[in-house]
Formats: C-alpha cells, structure tokens, sequence
C-alpha cells in the first residue's frame, strides 16, 4: 500500500544543507496501523509530509496504492486522508458544517453524498451540538474533532496522522482511539505519529522508530516485544535510540 524506497530529504537553510531524512526504506501494508516514533526533530513530520506529496525527496521514491508521489500526486491525495498537529486546516469565519462542506467540495463529494457523511461524522465525533456554529470560538477539542472529520471527509483508504491526540483531554484522546479501531475494522491503512506509548500498544500492529532522521527499527510490536525481551515499550524506545540504526535490518 505505501513503499518507502531510500528516502533522503535535505533542506537547505542559507548555504548549509541540513539532512531532515537519511536513506529511508520501509513499507506498509494494506489494513496496517503503524506507530511513528522519534523525539523532536527525528523526522517524524518530514516524513509524513513527504508521504502525503507535501515534500519532494532529495533522493529515493515513494509510492502509495501504486503511484509515485512525485509523478502521480493527485492520484496520490485522492486516496489520502492527512492531519498534521497544530494545523487543523479549518477556516474560522465558517460553521463546522460549512469547513467539512468546503473539503467535501474539493474531494468531489456529491451535495448527497457530504450530507451524509457529514451526519455520519457528527454523529461519530459527538459534533451534533456545534455544527453549525463558527469555529472561531471552539475549544482545542472541539477543533480537533472538526479537523480529524475533515481528514475523513471523502472516506480515504489512507490516513496519516501526525500527534492528533496532543492537547487533547481524555474524553476527546479516547474518542480518537475508538476511532482508529473502528478505522481499522473497515480496512484503512493508517500511520501516526505519538508521544504516547500507551497510545501506540493500544492502536498499532508495527512500530517504526526514527532517531536523527534515520530509521532505527521497523516491525511488529510482538516482535519487537520478543527481541527485546521487555513489553516496555518506553524502555525499548530509549534503549533503540542509545543503540542508533547499527542492528536494523530492513
């Protein structure tokens, strides 16, 4: 569904190049729930933003449902949901409704078919209440949700979340996870990126680690769980970045 095929992303800050990702491979299935792991500047949201055709790769390829991100990028966002933390993407001066109608209107959504989505969604996300108010006064949470139904809008069979749960309360962060259970019922591939180790054991089936822009493990939980011989998975992250990229093998 998504192959990663040594992926080098470089940015050049005046007349220094800095190396945000360094030979990057790594593939995800069809139905797959993959947790991204890193601290900050790992390179967790270059990569998904090289994903989602958002980024050019320096060097290497990567293709989603067969089309190559840089030849085929409207076949590519056609398939793809996205959601990167702190950019909701909504405009204030519109109601939810009209946010989630907009999006709909750029996917090619039929007037029938946003209706009911949109209901399906509200009823989903709780957001009956405040539809059809202006997000300008909304909570994080209550922005949130709105952003994470405008990332499904158009039922994408891919869906890259970058930190969607950060700042959220428990109420809201639960909804989020009972939404990814049900994503991964109905079949979606999804990857998204975490602070919360708890988050990812509960949510995932593969766990990708990055360090320094490179990619430091990549594999089942259960594997990782029993090569570690430890179900901490806070301790093996740590341990993982200690050690570098010197015992992964792709």
């Amino acid at each position: 569904m998504i192959n990663v095929q040594d992926v080098t992303k470089k940015f050049q800050d005046k007349k220094v190049y800095v190396t945000a990702l360094k030979h990057v491979s790594f593939d995800v299935q069809k139905g797959e729930v993959v947790g991204l792991l890193g601290e900050n500047g790992a390179g967790k949201t270059t990569l998904l933003r090289t994903i989602a055709t958002l980024l050019t790769p320096t060097d290497g390829t990567i293709s989603v449902a067969g089309y190559d991100t840089v030849k085929n990028p409207e076949e590519v966002k056609k398939k793809m949901g996205v959601l990167f933390g702190g950019e909701t993407g909504l405009y204030d001066r519109l109601t939810a409704r009209e946010n989630l109608e907009y999006f709909a209107t750029l996917y090619g959504l039929s007037k029938h078919e946003t209706k009911v989505r949109i209901e399906e969604l509200a009823k989903m996300f709780g957001m009956k209440d405040y539809l059809n108010r202006k997000v300008v006064g909304f909570s994080k949470g209550m922005r949130q949700k709105v952003a994470i139904a405008r990332t499904l809008i158009h039922n994408p069979d891919i869906i890259l979340f970058d930190e969607p749960t950060t700042g959220l309360d428990i109420t809201s962060s639960n909804v989020f996870r009972q939404l990814v259970h049900q994503l991964k019922r109905d079949g979606k591939t999804i990857i998204f990126s975490s602070h919360i180790m708890e988050e990812v054991t509960m949510l995932c089936d593969t766990v990708a680690m990055m360090h320094k822009g490179e990619l430091v493990h990549h594999g089942s939980l259960e594997a990782l769980y029993k090569e570690e011989e430890s179900r901490d998975l806070n301790y093996i992250f740590m341990s993982k970045l200690v050690r570098g990229n010197t015992d992964y093998v792709s």
